[in-house]
């Protein structure tokens, strides 16, 4: 998942779920999306050929003209657009991959550079950050920007995918139910409105890959690279197998378990290993850097105060921890700010007076106060508190919605994972799930609800990768990743064909390449270069010092001698982390235990 989508992923409906009785929509409502995935079902094996499948659309000139990136901030889009040759167009694609003679067409936005050197061209390359529903428009520009020795072998082709960004967008309607507190009825609503309404039956990783092979028919090009982050991995994946004579160098960075039916154990595992990463990495961080943030040099006491303060059970705690606290995480050069953060609600609870913009302008002050945060680190500070307070608007508009109105939502990001491969849809194991998390993860756990997926029947699946035609890949990952579990990208290394291993121990930050080591880049470098993989197939790298340390510090597993890295989903002080958690709750909901006990 990219960060563009955090809010999406981790805010919706807070702390609200489905009831036990509730029953998926039913195959009436999913009529529009089955003949488009049962034709998906058959021919999932049998290589396309795009440019025969494309017809005239293949042979569409393509309008080079003056880029904008919407989605960055402007100093960033200024900057991109002077990466050389950089330019944008609209490329026409069918709607429907499997029946193109219908003649309807949506539209892709595509982004491309000239960096390559004749003597050193080895073709293009297309990027995706992840999401799903990620804008990757900009980062064609930054992946020359931030590999030039790849950029002279390769043109970097970004693109926003269909029903992203400035491509043919995906915004569902749904009739808001009788009763709009039932989470059940709403999501069913919800999904009802999607599959009826159109596009949305289109729009999948599935019918995606197939648009990326006709941007590599337009552009000439008889095989194309690829660089993929979090949910950009299943998205490369899915076109490798698909297309496994067309794919030539394939970086699948923070991987998502692409060996899975559906994308349901990528998001089952997050809350866990954002838990994980949480107590493992960023509270000792607090703790080693007790002159700054002044809560002791015990890591399980910091989140005692953490926990007795609210923690994430107060909504302005949640808000901050969604908005501050996880992208810290999903970005290590940003922990001052996360560990900010942590200090002042440890120290002094999350504010209570006042009305909510009150208290969300409150917190972000003694947030920047709790540390000393450079320029950077409080402009981050300032963005996530807009980003709260927007978050805030949605969250009360989406509550005051009335029987009867029509609502709308982005819907890209459900669409994709829901419709990429069957999610289970028996709601008992999804109440389960939800206690076996506030046993597991109770930090995040106040986030969770029954998924759309749940409601969201599909017969779409990724074709399996053939062990004969499958490329050669190259994985990376970190061991703390909150976002893709560190165990999901193993076990993608460990079942594709071919495929290699580079894991940094130590290390949680999502999205690695360019990381600024050796060790990490040089293999990724030497195999976009020459197409040799490490000698190994595990490669064990050590991560980089964490902000104001010059150390590495061990935290988590342990890096094994074949360069796998050995660490537990639940592990001893993430256990005991929970078990305090769990007493904690307990104790609030006693007359002892209301007070709140402020740390030193």
């Amino acid at each position: 998942m990219g960060a563009a989508t955090l809010a999406a992923a981790v805010l919706a409906t807070p702390l609200l779920t489905a009831p036990a009785s509730a029953a998926p929509v039913t195959a009436e409502a999913v009529t529009a999306a089955g003949a488009a995935q049962t034709a998906a079902a058959k021919n999932r094996f049998r290589e396309p050929d795009v440019a025969k499948l494309a017809g005239k659309l293949a042979k569409q000139e393509l309008d080079w003209e003056a880029c904008r990136f919407p989605s960055v901030a402007p100093a960033t889009e200024e900057r991109l657009l002077k990466v050389k040759g950089v330019a944008c167009a609209t490329v026409k694609v069918p709607l429907d991959w499997h029946n193109v003679r219908n003649g309807k067409t949506i539209d892709v936005r595509i982004s491309r550079t000239q960096t390559s050197k004749a003597d050193k061209r080895q073709g293009i390359a297309l990027v995706n950050p992840g999401g799903p529903g990620g804008s990757g428009l900009p980062w064609g520009a930054a992946m020359a920007e931030r590999a030039p020795k790849l950029a002279e072998s390769y043109d970097f082709i970004g693109f926003d995918p269909r029903g992203v960004g400035l491509s043919t967008p995906l915004k569902c309607t749904y009739e808001v139910p009788e009763d709009p507190t039932d989470v059940d009825a709403v999501n069913r609503a919800k999904v009802r409105g999607c599959v009826e309404g159109g596009l949305a039956p289109y729009i999948t990783t599935e019918q995606t890959a197939y648009d990326m092979d006709l941007i590599r028919v337009l552009f000439g090009e008889r095989k194309t690279s690829y660089i993929g982050y979090s949910y950009g991995t299943w998205l490369g994946t899915w076109y490798a197998a698909t297309f496994p004579s067309r794919s030539h160098r394939f970086l699948l960075d923070s991987a998502t378990d692409v060996t899975t039916g559906s994308l349901q154990l990528t998001w089952d595992l997050q809350p866990r290993s954002r838990d994980r990463q949480f107590q493992e990495a960023l509270l000792p961080y607090v703790a080693r850097n007790d002159a700054e943030y002044g809560l002791g040099t015990d890591p399980m006491k910091i989140r005692e105060y953490f926990e007795r303060a609210g923690g994430t059970r107060e909504f302005i705690g949640q808000l901050y921890m969604a908005q501050l606290i996880l992208p810290a995480m999903y970005d290590t050069t940003k922990y001052p700010s996360a560990a900010a953060a942590v200090t002042a609600v440890a120290k002094s609870g999350i504010p209570t007076a006042g009305s909510e913009t009150d208290r969300v302008e409150e917190l972000a002050r003694r947030i920047i106060e709790a540390g000393d945060l450079d320029k950077h680190q409080r402009e981050f500070v300032r963005d996530a508190k807009a980003a709260v307070l927007d978050e805030l608007r949605s969250v009360r508009k989406q509550q005051a919605a009335t029987a009867g109105q029509t609502a709308t939502f982005d819907a890209t990001f459900e669409a994709i994972r829901c419709q990429d491969g069957q999610w289970s849809q028996n709601m008992n194991y999804w109440q389960w799930w939800l206690k076996d998390q506030q046993r597991k993860a109770p930090l995040m756990s106040p986030f969770n609800r029954v998924p759309l997926c749940a409601y969201w029947p599909t017969a779409n699946r990724m074709p399996k990768p053939h062990t004969r035609t499958f490329p050669k890949v190259m994985v990376l990952q970190s061991e703390l990743d909150a976002a893709t579990a560190y165990e999901g990208g193993l076990t993608s290394a460990k079942k594709l064909p071919g495929a290699a291993l580079v894991s940094v121990d130590n290390e949680g930050s999502h999205g690695l390449f360019p990381y600024g080591t050796t060790c990490v880049d040089d293999p990724v470098e030497t195999y976009f270069l020459t197409g040799k993989q490490p000698r190994k197939k595990f490669t064990g790298c050590q991560a980089l010092p964490l902000p104001a340390e010059d150390t590495t510090h061990e935290v988590g597993g342990s890096l094994g001698k074949h360069g796998k890295i050995k660490i537990k989903m639940m592990t001893d002080k993430v256990k005991e982390a929970n078990r305090l958690t769990r007493d904690l709750l307990r104790e609030t909901n006693t007359a002892s235990g209301t007070e709140f006990m402020p740390a030193p």
